[in-house]
C-alpha cells in the first residue's frame, strides 16, 4: 500500500488539494493501492475559500515508496504565509532523506524551500511568486513556465490545477502511462503537459497543442501502447485519413508519426522496468514486443514510421 499523505497548512488553496487527492484517489479505485491521508500541525484547517477540513495530527509511518505532497495556500507573498512548524519540516526532510519523494503544489514549494529540499534543485512554483522563490530560496534553480518539475524526488508544480497534472506524472511514472490516461479520462481532463518540459513522461511532453483529433489517438495510444495499432485503425478512430492523421500527428507532436509515439511510449515504460530489475526479455514482453532482441533493436533506434511494431 502506497501512502499519500497531503500536509494542510492554514489557508489551504481547495483545488491544490483536491487535484492531486481526485487523481490519487482514481488511481485506487481503478485497482492500484493507494491510502490517502490529511496531516497538519491541528486538527482543524481552515481553507482558503472558508471551508474547514479535518486532518490528523498524528502522521502515519512512511516507507520510501510513500508521498508526502504540500498543496499551495492563500497569501499575498509567499513571506505572508502561514507559519510552518519545525515538525513538519523535519518530517519532510526526513522523508526525502530516507529516499521517499516529496512534492508541492503552487507556493507550497515554500515549505520545501524552508526544509533545505530546493537547494541546488530545480523547482517551479505559481508564476506570481517565482521571482520570490527565486529571492527567497538562492540556492533553488526555479524554472519558470512550467507546470511541474522533478528532481532527485523533489516534485514541484505551478498554480492549482497544475497539482492534477503533477500527480498524472507521477502515477505515469510508477503505473505507465496507460493508467495515468485512463484516470485522466475518468476525471474527464487531458493528460496535456508542458512541452518544453524534458523530464516529463512521453505521454505528458507532447501533449502542448490542440488538435483535439491528436489528442483522441494519444489517447487511445496511451491506452493500448502495448498492442498492435495500425495506422490505419488509428486514423478510423480521429474519422481522418491516414495521410492526414500522419501529417496533423507530426505537426502536433514536432515531427513525430503515431509508430514513433508509440514506439517512446514502449521504450521509457520498459526503461523503467529494467531500472526497476526486469530481464530485458520480461521488460519486452511486458510493452508488448516480441523479445529482447527487438527492445535492444528499440533502444537503438525506433522504427520507420507507417508500421506497427508487434
Amino acid at each position: 500500500m502506497t501512502r499519500v499523505v497531503f500536509v494542510l497548512l492554514p489557508g489551504v488553496h481547495l483545488l491544490d488539494l483536491a487535484g492531486p487527492a481526485q487523481v490519487f484517489s482514481t488511481a485506487a479505485d481503478l485497482g492500484r493501492p493507494y491510502e490517502l491521508a490529511y496531516a497538519a500541525e491541528q486538527s482543524q484547517v481552515v481553507s482558503a475559500q472558508g471551508l474547514p477540513l479535518l486532518a490528523t495530527t498524528e502522521w502515519p509511518a512512511l516507507s520510501t515508496e510513500d508521498l508526502l505532497v504540500v498543496p499551495g495556500w492563500r497569501a499575498p507573498a509567499l513571506r505572508d504565509g502561514p507559519g510552518i512548524g519545525d515538525d513538519v519540516l523535519r518530517r519532510l526532510r526526513a522523508h526525502h532523506a530516507a529516499g521517499g519523494t516529496v512534492a508541492s503544489v503552487c507556493a507550497g514549494a515554500e515549505a520545501l524551500g524552508r526544509a533545505g529540499l530546493l537547494d541546488g534543485r530545480r523547482c517551479t512554483t505559481h508564476h506570481d511568486v517565482q521571482d520570490e522563490l527565486a529571492a527567497r530560496h538562492p540556492r533553488a534553480i526555479v524554472v519558470r513556465d512550467v507546470l511541474f518539475t522533478t528532481d532527485d524526488r523533489v516534485v514541484t508544480s505551478a498554480g492549482i490545477a497544475s497539482g492534477i497534472d503533477l500527480a498524472l506524472h507521477l502515477v505515469a511514472v510508477r503505473h505507465g502511462p496507460a493508467l495515468a490516461a485512463r484516470v485522466a479520462r475518468d476525471m474527464v481532463v487531458h493528460t496535456r503537459r508542458n512541452g518544453h518540459e524534458p523530464q516529463a513522461s512521453a505521454m505528458l511532453r507532447h501533449r502542448a497543442h490542440l488538435d483535439d483529433a491528436v489528442h483522441r489517438v494519444q489517447d487511445l495510444i496511451d491506452e493500448r501502447f502495448t498492442e498492435p495499432l495500425p495506422l490505419d485503425t488509428l486514423a478510423s478512430y480521429a474519422g481522418v485519413s491516414a495521410r492526414t492523421l500522419t501529417r496533423r500527428f507530426g505537426r502536433a507532436t514536432h515531427g513525430l508519426s503515431p509508430l514513433r509515439y508509440q514506439q517512446t511510449l514502449r521504450l521509457e515504460r520498459a526503461e523503467h522496468l529494467l531500472g526497476h530489475g526486469a530481464t530485458m526479455e520480461a521488460a519486452a514482453r511486458e510493452v508488448g514486443l516480441e523479445g529482447a532482441r527487438m527492445l535492444r533493436r528499440l533502444r537503438r533506434r525506433p522504427g520507420p514510421a507507417g508500421e506497427t511494431v508487434s
